[in-house]
């Protein structure tokens, strides 16, 4: 039975040549052998000699040659239908294996100061490990709303308590008094001689690790640690202590970069134990791979980093 359907299958596929079979499609449907020559590049002479051999095989004649025109016989208006259709089903399979491959766009949104120290340096290294991912990146400290902002994962600095929601812990933080080396602080009392540089908190986070959340933890008055200057954006504190324009509290994981080249210092303690970095997505996205290869890469980044250890090993500040 096997080789009875071989024969058969053999015989189905005795087939004249695919180019004769090409130019007589084209042909019968233009009508005209030099329109077909123009859509398959080739010249009318070309079209002739393809459609006489493909005649000569069949024994049948395709096309009456008219003074300018072709004409089909019975014969070829028998055999265009099936060739019509044969080849515009073939055109149709193969159409969207020629489209360009849609390439994805994975969002993720972050806090500022996270997006400019630690994803922006890095994200060459992102693309060239996922050259088929684009990578679109949202700073903002503000609660996103995934589905009307088209956003795949966030990475949130707090306590990790995001209703209906998958986080997961990235990151514990620190944070500790740093300065430019240029302004030769050794002890907390040289404080009094230098602008505090502050920054605003999310409004959401409750107890933030601050200038006076540190002069408590250390024991000090809280009364001198509210003066200085205060900005809107964590990053642009980190710039103004790198620039020596005063002393900020920073976030050690944030400026380790800069701690390791010198153009930060830590003059003292104590340090100021912080909150947590999570990454979170909704429940839904969990086993995307897209979103798998970001968790892996920022796994990576955050492994580097001084302040690595999972938050429940670690005692809370002071109150």
């Amino acid at each position: 039975m096997d080789q009875y359907n071989s024969s058969m299958e053999s015989s189905r596929r005795r087939l004249p040549p695919l180019s004769a079979l090409r130019a007589f499609e084209a042909a019968a449907r233009h009508q005209s052998f030099r329109l077909a020559a123009a859509e398959l590049s080739v010249t009318a002479t070309a079209i002739s000699h393809q459609i006489r051999q493909l005649e000569t095989l069949l024994g049948v004649p395709l096309f009456e040659r008219q003074v300018r025109k072709v004409v089909l016989t019975a014969e070829g208006r028998a055999l265009f239908p099936a060739l019509r259709d044969s080849f515009d089903a073939m055109a149709a399979a193969v159409a969207p294996l020629l489209q360009p491959k849609r390439r994805r766009m994975l969002t993720v949104s972050a806090t500022p100061a996270f997006v400019a120290r630690l994803l922006i340096p890095r994200v060459a290294d992102f693309q060239a490990r996922h050259p088929d991912l684009d990578l679109r990146l949202h700073a903002s400290t503000q609660v996103v709303d995934f589905a009307a902002q088209q956003i795949d994962a966030a990475i949130r600095y707090g306590k990790g308590n995001y209703h209906d929601l998958h986080s997961e812990q990235l990151l514990h933080t620190s944070f500790a008094p740093m300065c430019s080396p240029r302004l030769g602080l050794r002890t907390p009392k040289d404080l009094s001689r230098h602008p505090l540089l502050h920054f605003q908190w999310q409004p959401t986070l409750p107890e933030p690790p601050d200038w006076p959340a540190w002069a408590r933890h250390a024991g000090q008055a809280t009364s001198g640690f509210h003066r200085g200057v205060t900005f809107s954006d964590e990053t642009h504190a980190i710039d103004a202590a790198i620039a020596g324009q005063g002393v900020a509290l920073l976030n050690t994981a944030l400026v380790a970069d800069d701690l390791a080249n010198g153009t930060l210092v830590t003059p003292f303690g104590p340090e100021l134990d912080g909150f947590d970095y999570h990454l979170v997505r909704p429940a839904h996205a969990l086993g995307d791979p897209a979103i798998d290869a970001l968790r892996a890469w920022l796994r990576e980044i955050v492994s580097a980093q001084p302040a690595t250890r999972d938050s429940s090993t670690r005692k809370r500040r002071s109150k």
